[in-house]
């Protein structure tokens, strides 16, 4: 138990799947304490099962209650102290903007950013009383253009970039980095989403595009040099390192490119 005490420990949302997962072994691999945060009970239990024993806990909990970020991290850290959260749970969304079900949309936004707000606002005091801590926030390539196709999704993570750049600012003062990671396409639960008005799912779509997939795992490697760091935005992938650069030098061609859609 003592030596649990002097563990740095990560609270991750979206912790039963994906980054979330990919991340939480990383660290736990590493010594971390991780806490695992997630709607899907059994996913987090699986994925518990994975890290050494007694190096993760579990905490059901929707990022869209406030109420319930309150209690996950008392649990997890009744000593008041949290040396990373990772604001990572997301949803994805696809097709035409103008179809898609407005239930859709409003749920990708409580999901995708107010949950953002709550999980950075909740843990702002368990970062501010712990030296060296960091804020790391799952972003996208999504958030570097707008990608058509994907406009809620992508208008989303641009609100998580900014928040990102400003907390960055804000609480440099109280010793808390504040991070993003922003990767490519990754083969991950999220893109079983169905694009609005077809039958094939986002995974499909992005293959028929002949983009690639960024293996989860260097996600996970991004995310631990994101936290000890000193670049606010990670990008990772191919994908993303060309859509930064054509938002950068070549706008117009990019601006061109996502009128054609994905």
């Amino acid at each position: 138990m003592g030596e649990d005490r002097h563990r740095k420990r990560l609270f991750v949302t979206g912790g039963g799947s994906g980054i979330g997962r990919a991340v939480a072994r990383l660290f736990g691999e590493r010594g971390w304490q991780v806490g695992l945060a997630d709607i899907d009970d059994a996913a987090m239990q699986a994925v518990q099962r994975e890290l050494p024993e007694g190096r993760a806990s579990c905490h059901k909990m929707d990022v869209r209650d406030r109420s319930q970020w309150e209690q996950a991290l008392a649990d997890f850290a009744p000593n008041g102290r949290v040396d990373v959260v990772f604001n990572n749970a997301g949803i994805a969304v696809g097709g035409a903007f103008a179809d898609a079900d407005p239930g859709a949309l409003e749920r990708c936004i409580a999901i995708n950013f107010t949950g953002v707000v709550h999980g950075a606002h909740t843990a702002h005091p368990y970062l501010k009383a712990t030296p060296g801590s960091c804020l790391l926030n799952t972003a996208s390539a999504a958030g570097i253009y707008g990608t058509s196709g994907a406009a809620i999704y992508s208008a989303t993570k641009f609100a998580v970039r900014g928040l990102t750049e400003a907390l960055d600012g804000e609480w440099r003062a109280d010793g808390i980095k504040v991070r993003s990671l922003m990767p490519s396409f990754i083969d991950t639960p999220l893109l079983d989403a169905m694009v609005a008005g077809t039958n094939v799912n986002v995974r499909e779509r992005v293959v028929a595009a002949g983009l690639e997939f960024t293996p989860v795992e260097r996600v996970a490697e991004a995310a631990w040099a994101a936290v000890h760091g000193d670049s606010v935005h990670t990008v990772v992938g191919k994908t993303a390192q060309r859509m930064r650069f054509a938002a950068r030098w070549m706008p117009g061609r990019l601006r061109w490119q996502m009128g054609r859609g994905m």
